[in-house]
């Protein structure tokens, strides 16, 4: 007798029935990959419409968020994906910023060619910081960067690299204009800058985090004795990820030097890195879209803050802002990201195949019938 053919695929489950396989999640009939190719595609074309609908301030205000989304992404690389704190990255906004400023000032380099040689040179610095680092956890951590935080300013106004970063004065940078065949006004042309860069970014990250050494990272972040028995070289790692981290901050800073047009050894404070930090957390921790939020909270809300102060007190601009932020941790505990996804959770159903109308694949399922049966 010969063996009847299997008609499906699934593999069986205890009992000897074929294992279900996982039901695809729709919103209004539209499976969630298919809204995450359109919303992607929306916000490219908002990306690009913005500049030409808004005024040059908002425009400069837009780039603005592209940098911090920047140097927030690079954070929560280090900080989220791998699990190491750092309170010390406005030392590497520095970096870059003044090594885009030195390059173009003294040196009469393209301010495009500026940054990757910001983040080569961020990429070493953030290296060589991590490897005396790798000793170090949690709080001590924290309290390393912190002091990486602290000295970076001063080290600017030293007056052996005076002749380079201008000391206390800074440097003051010619702002790039926007070439003529792009029609353009320079304020546009930035923001087309750092939005490309910013996007490009993205998309390495991404790839980053999906091949293997995203997957090292995290074993790392989620138990480093664990991901060392596997065979995960952790201190390399570790280092290498603070190198990549400090890169990304690094652009940020360059294009922030670009953007300004100025830079100064008191702009890149402790304050900053704090502010990124609070970028993080309240975008998403280990969620690269959240970069993009926290951005947007970094340079907005203090100043809705102070404008909500001023109705009582000209002085409670930061009492504020910290009201402010305590509201949206304790509303949004794990930040904007992880709320959205709540939210698409708690709507979305699961997507319903099409019942069948053919009289004949009902027939061609059911199997064969005791009349159809093969004679020995």
């Amino acid at each position: 007798m010969t063996r009847q053919a299997r008609t499906d695929k699934s593999f069986p489950a205890a009992g000897g029935q074929p294992a279900a396989a996982p039901e695809e999640l729709a919103i209004l009939g539209i499976g969630l990959p298919a809204w995450n190719r359109l919303l992607l595609v929306a916000g490219l074309v908002a990306l690009v419409v913005l500049p030409f609908l808004v005024e040059g301030f908002t425009t400069f205000q837009m780039t603005q968020v592209a940098i911090y989304a920047i140097a927030i992404l690079g954070l929560n690389l280090l900080t989220g994906y791998n699990g190491q704190f750092s309170l010390g990255h406005s030392a590497f906004f520095a970096v870059g910023a003044y090594t885009a400023a030195i390059a173009m000032n003294h040196f009469g380099l393209p301010y495009l060619l500026t940054l990757p040689l910001a983040a080569v040179i961020s990429f070493l610095v953030g290296f060589a910081f991590g490897f005396p680092a790798l000793r170090l956890e949690g709080l001590y951590l924290a309290l390393a960067t912190f002091m990486l935080a602290i000295a970076a300013p001063q080290l600017l106004k030293f007056s052996l690299f005076e002749p380079l970063t201008g000391g206390a004065q800074g440097l003051v940078l010619m702002r790039p204009e926007a070439p003529a065949f792009t029609g353009l006004d320079d304020d546009q042309w930035l923001y087309f800058i750092s939005v490309i860069v910013m996007l490009a970014l993205f998309w390495l990250s991404g790839n980053l985090i999906r091949y293997r050494i995203g997957r090292a990272i995290m074993a790392i972040r989620d138990n480093p004795l664990v991901a060392s028995a596997l065979g995960i070289n952790t201190p390399l790692y570790k280092t290498v990820m603070f190198g990549i981290s400090a890169a990304y901050t690094g652009v940020a800073g360059a294009l922030s030097a670009m953007v300004v047009g100025f830079v100064a050894p008191d702009s890149f404070n402790f304050l900053l890195s704090v502010a990124l930090l609070v970028g993080v957390v309240v975008g998403g921790i280990a969620s690269m879209r959240g970069a993009i939020f926290g951005g947007f909270f970094i340079l907005y809300i203090p100043t809705v803050a102070e404008s909500f102060a001023d109705v009582f007190s000209k002085g409670l601009s930061w009492a504020a802002y910290g009201v402010l932020l305590l509201a949206v941790i304790y509303v949004m505990p794990s930040g904007i990201s992880g709320l959205i996804d709540a939210v698409i959770r708690r709507i979305a159903q699961p997507k319903q195949a099409p019942r069948r109308t053919d009289p004949a694949a009902d027939v061609a399922t059911a199997g064969p019938g005791p009349s159809n049966r093969e004679k020995k």
